[in-house]
């Protein structure tokens, strides 16, 4: 089934070339389905990039899916054109009174920043505690899935010594929904100067351990019923995300280590393997089917 995006969404060229099924809303209008409305609040600097990889996912299901993209009203974005912004972004003003199936919450590169230093902070707050009652369920992605755990739980970050960088092994801790089919070890990207600590995630008796890695630590946490679900890394990460990551460091004269397990011997000059791209599209299915689509009432306004 196909995604419902905006009419000239550079995501869309994008995808339609890559074969997705996306449509637009003319021809959504006629079909008798009501799509899973899906908000982003999309935190990352440059938002088309985000967009596509994100949408690439959410339109690898037999569902129908509608998208409404959300930006930060108290932040100028400085990578983002503000045309881009007013053709295809809303604000929480705009949306507070809606009700949502789902919603992503993406990372941000503000790790080195405490969370109440965060220029946004007061308003992504209070989006969050607004998604308990408007939104089935919630899936928080690396500097967004900290923050969560941060604000929902009192869970803090821990600085790392050096970057968590790579493409990383990882176990399943628990076997639930959002993981059925995975393999017993898969990967994942991680990018990110901070880290969760297991064991204040154990003491949380609200949430659950469903995954980690023996290099990476915690991946994924959730709440047993599904509504907050936060996952470190970045599974939605194209194969070449990372090396333009490493490149552009490197030509700033950053000391940033290589990405483990990611160039071929070790050398940036080659091409990587796209190795984690089919548990990718699964967590995301995982999640739209068994935590949205099977638990989302058909009638929105009924919602909490």
């Amino acid at each position: 089934m196909p995604i419902k995006l905006p009419e000239g969404l550079p995501a869309k060229r994008v995808l339609e070339q890559e074969h997705v099924f996306v449509m637009d809303e003319q021809r959504a209008f006629h079909q008798d389905i009501r799509p899973l409305k899906i908000l982003i609040l999309n935190l990352m600097p440059i938002k088309e990039t985000a967009e596509t990889q994100l949408l690439r996912l959410l339109g690898n299901t037999p569902l129908q899916v509608e998208i409404t993209l959300l930006r930060m009203e108290t932040h100028q974005a400085k990578n983002t054109s503000t045309e881009h912004l007013q053709a295809f972004y809303t604000t929480f003003r705009d949306i507070e009174r809606q009700n949502f199936d789902g919603m992503i919450v993406t990372g941000a590169p503000i790790e080195h920043l405490p969370f109440e230093e965060v220029a946004y902070w007061p308003e992504l707050t209070r989006i969050l505690d607004w998604s308990r009652q408007h939104v089935t369920s919630t899936i928080h992605i690396c500097w967004g899935a900290q923050a969560g755990l941060y604000h929902h739980y009192g869970i803090a970050k821990r600085p790392l010594a050096e970057k968590m960088f790579g493409v990383f092994t990882h176990e399943i801790c628990l076997d639930i929904p959002l993981v059925r089919g995975f393999d017993e070890g898969f990967l994942a990207p991680h990018s990110r100067h901070s880290t969760v600590d297991e064991k204040d995630v154990l003491a949380c008796p609200e949430l659950q351990l469903i995954s980690k890695s023996k290099e990476a630590g915690v991946y994924i946490v959730a709440t047993e019923d599904g509504q907050q679900i936060f996952v470190t890394g970045h599974s939605e990460y194209d194969r070449e995300t990372l090396a333009e990551e490493y490149h552009r460091d490197i030509e700033r004269q950053l000391q940033v280590p290589l990405p483990k397990n990611y160039f071929p011997n070790d050398d940036p000059s080659q091409t990587p393997l796209h190795n984690w791209r089919s548990h990718a599209y699964l967590l995301f299915s995982n999640w739209l089917n068994y935590y949205v689509y099977q638990q989302t009432p058909y009638d929105l306004s009924s919602l909490h």
